[in-house]
């Protein structure tokens, strides 16, 4: 089904489409698509799916439900918890867990009516830039099934595209919603830190992650990111924000703001089809009123290894749960407690995976620490400050969203410092806390999508939602 998320549930609101009508269609272009493009994990129940459709079509009809999203099929990334729904982070240490409680995000989605399709497929414990570190196979591209859709949130991003959902939550560590969306053509929200709870999403790095929606629009993005957002007292993080309503600032009207254009970003290493596309968004934004200035943001070659020190150090410390103890795979051949823990890992973790841990669990190790771990700390805090000093004078950053358009599959596992190197333009905001949306604006000579990216400062998405509203405006 073709359809935005909001134009759904407009229709199913004014009972021109039935809630069961828009699954079975969704569910036959999964059942079409699906062994092509592998974007899901595990897909419900045709059963389970049309006896949600059921009881969301009473609610609705009994004027329960008026939420744009009620009866609009949805898929979850496979790391945020599903009550009775498999959750399986791609890994085979977690291939038969199913949750006993729903994260609060996805409870959102529910207490609005969305109708749950299944999991997306993702790189392993959301570690991957490509989607190929799933251990249960890698997902295409939907413009080219010879290249990969980006990740982690690489299933969500390419069923949307696809059509295999009407929109998808994924979550965000270091460009993980925004890198896969501007590969497969689609849009896509990481909110400000601390705007959606991360309770029963599964931890990577706690400091970084958060979930965010993938769409096909702006409005829809808007309108998911809206209901999704709520403080939250499971989330010692979650920050109570008084400004949730982002669809009120769907108004295309930019003039007068003000958008940083860092030199840094548009140096060597980017392709020159994503540099012109994206400063063509910039001139198409300046034509409507907004002021555009090039500065200086001088962290970028910083940004790279910071994150990557922080995030493997969070990972090798949330990871260590997983041990075959309480729940997940366990080796069948174990002697002893300590030779059981080291079989399960080594069995059930991918080699992605087991490179970060390692990495994590050396800049944490003693004599290592001050040298690697707490420098990158305060690398994070100045380029926290680089980011302050910019949003004193402008409203918002644009930014490439990769260097290039999608590689194609196989070449980044090849070389995991170029796949490192992919996230060179997303990963700041992560480690600064901030606000970005990423959407498609144009593609490159082979016909591969090109996304661009409007960074915001802190609790500001109403900024960038509104200037890439006017854009998409713009482009009809």
């Amino acid at each position: 089904m073709e359809y935005s998320a909001v134009t759904l549930g407009r229709m199913i609101q004014e009972r021109k489409v039935s809630v069961a009508e828009a699954a079975k269609a969704v569910l036959q272009t999964i059942q079409e698509k699906e062994r092509t493009y592998h974007c899901y994990v595990t897909v419900c129940s045709e059963e389970s799916i049309l006896e949600q459709a059921e009881k969301i079509q009473r609610k609705i009809d009994d004027h329960t439900l008026t939420s744009p999203l009620a009866g609009v099929p949805v898929a979850i990334k496979d790391n945020m918890l599903t009550k009775g729904i498999p959750t399986t982070c791609s890994s085979k240490i977690l291939e038969h867990f199913i949750p006993t409680y729903t994260a609060t995000a996805v409870q959102n989605l529910e207490k609005a009516g969305a109708l749950i399709l299944g999991k997306t497929n993702m790189d392993e414990f959301a570690m991957g830039s490509t989607t190929e570190t799933s251990a249960f196979g890698v997902t295409k591209n939907p413009s080219d099934p010879s290249h990969v859709p980006g990740g982690s949130s690489g299933g969500s991003a390419a069923a949307v595209a696809l059509d295999e959902c009407t929109y998808a939550l994924g979550s965000d560590t270091g460009g993980s919603i925004r890198q896969p969306c501007s590969y497969c053509g689609v849009t896509g929200i990481k909110p400000t830190y601390g705007t959606v709870s991360r309770n029963g999403l599964v931890a990577y790095g706690s400091s970084l992650d958060q979930i965010g929606p993938i769409a096909k629009n702006v409005t829809d993005c808007a309108t998911i990111l809206q209901t999704i957002s709520s403080h939250d007292p499971l989330d010692s993080t979650s920050y109570p924000r008084g400004d949730l309503n982002f669809t009120d600032h769907l108004t295309c009207d930019v003039k007068g703001m003000k958008i940083g254009i860092p030199k840094d970003y548009f140096g060597d290493g980017l392709q020159e089809d994503v540099k012109e596309k994206v400063l063509q968004v910039g001139k198409e934004l300046e034509a409507k009123g907004a002021i555009l200035e090039e500065f200086d943001l001088r962290f970028v070659k910083y940004a790279v290894p910071t994150y990557y020190v922080i995030a493997c150090a969070e990972a090798s410390s949330n990871l260590s749960r997983f041990d075959g103890v309480k729940y997940g795979y366990r080796t069948p051949e174990n002697t002893d407690l300590h030779t059981m823990y080291k079989r399960t890992r080594s069995e059930g973790f991918g080699s992605e995976v087991k490179r970060r841990i390692m990495l994590g669990s050396f800049v944490l190790s003693s004599g290592y620490y001050d040298a690697y771990y707490l420098k990158a700390l305060k690398s994070k805090a100045l380029i926290k400050q680089a980011f302050d000093r910019a949003f004193e004078t402008y409203d918002m950053i644009l930014a490439p969203v990769a260097p290039s358009t999608a590689p194609k599959l196989g070449e980044s596992l090849q070389d995991p410092l170029q796949m490192y190197l992919s996230d060179i333009y997303t990963i700041s905001v992560n480690l600064a806390g901030l606000p970005s949306i990423a959407f498609p604006c144009g593609s490159d000579s082979k016909g591969l999508p090109i996304g661009a990216q409007l960074i915001g400062n802190c609790f500001e998405e109403h900024k960038i939602i509104r200037a890439a509203y006017t854009y998409e405006c713009e482009k009809g």
